[in-house]
């Protein structure tokens, strides 16, 4: 077992606003999923809350980022709860929130050493300025926290205060359940000639979980450091999972995904992990959060 310090990070700063006036839900799957029994089920040794921060849809001065600026100070705040965590020797599992908040979790566990990262997201979130138009529309950045978390993207959220270098090198990054990449007109198509290695969702499905490990291992292995699990819930099928601002098919079986991620968290290498993207807007039951409380508890 280990000591789970439950961090809960309201963030929805990296998310576009999907319409006009409209403010992206995941602020508000912290406390939902708190609602739902998460802290019943996993027993935390401490819980602790981050501010919700404010959600801007207008531009910010110096950066094609949209809510650049709040968001590294967001992240820079979580990267010393993390941080805390990790000195006391307690497992931190973040619950966002959007994919931003993957940058403060790898500043944190980055201070001490390198750090691997096991990415499972149904989307690579590799855009980056070598990929689309810059001038074409603000960047946000839950769909881009692979790329810059190996240092691709503006300094503001790829240069943090202590660390050289990216959070996480290429060849330390595994990315399991991109659902896009076998399309003609796959948005990121460059990060195929990167040393990131690679598992879309169709290859899980043919693999299975235990063929997955072996591959994910294998490179965690050569990096030979701690590491760091992500999960955006996205990565499950839209008819499992549809509570996500990109639904899509297909997804990872949720019992895969279990068997995945509990052999990797118990590993003593794994330093902590977060779950992203989950809306409670599009679940107005909460059957959907006591199906992600049920997930996690199977996994930790």
């Amino acid at each position: 077992m280990r000591d789970i310090c439950l961090v809960r990070a309201p963030s929805n700063l990296g998310l576009r606003p999907l319409r006009p006036g409209h403010v992206p839900g995941t602020w508000r799957a912290p406390q939902a999923l708190s609602d739902a029994g998460l802290v019943e089920v996993l027993a935390p040794v401490r819980v602790v809350d981050l501010e919700r921060p404010a959600y801007s849809t207008e531009p910010q001065p110096g950066t094609r980022l949209r809510n650049g600026p709040a968001i590294r100070r967001f992240n820079l705040d979580l990267a010393e709860i993390v941080a805390g965590a990790l000195g006391q020797g307690e497992f931190p599992l973040v619950i966002g929130g959007d994919c931003s908040i993957l940058l403060g979790a790898l500043a944190a566990a980055r201070r001490s050493s390198a750090v691997a990262l096991v990415h499972v997201d149904g989307h690579s979130d590799f855009r980056h300025p070598g990929n689309y138009d810059v001038d074409a529309m603000p960047g946000s950045a839950a769909g881009m926290d692979l790329a810059l978390a190996t240092g691709r993207g503006e300094p503001l959220l790829t240069e943090w205060p202590g660390i050289a270098g990216p959070l996480v090198a290429d060849a330390a990054v595994v990315q399991i359940g991109e659902r896009e990449s076998r399309d003609a007109d796959f948005a990121w198509p460059d990060i195929n000639a990167t040393a990131i290695t690679r598992i879309d969702v169709f290859a899980v499905r043919d693999l299975g979980a235990a063929k997955v490990l072996e591959t994910t291992r294998a490179t965690l292995a050569r990096a030979d450091c701690p590491y760091w699990l992500h999960l955006d819930i996205d990565v499950l099928d839209q008819t499992v999972m549809p509570a996500v601002d990109s639904p899509g098919s297909p997804g990872i079986d949720p019992d895969d995904l279990v068997a995945i991620l509990s052999a990797l968290a118990a590993d003593r290498l794994c330093t902590g992990m977060d779950m992203t993207i989950y809306d409670p807007d599009l679940d107005p039951n909460g059957d959907l959060a006591r199906l992600l409380v049920s997930l996690l508890g199977r996994m930790l």
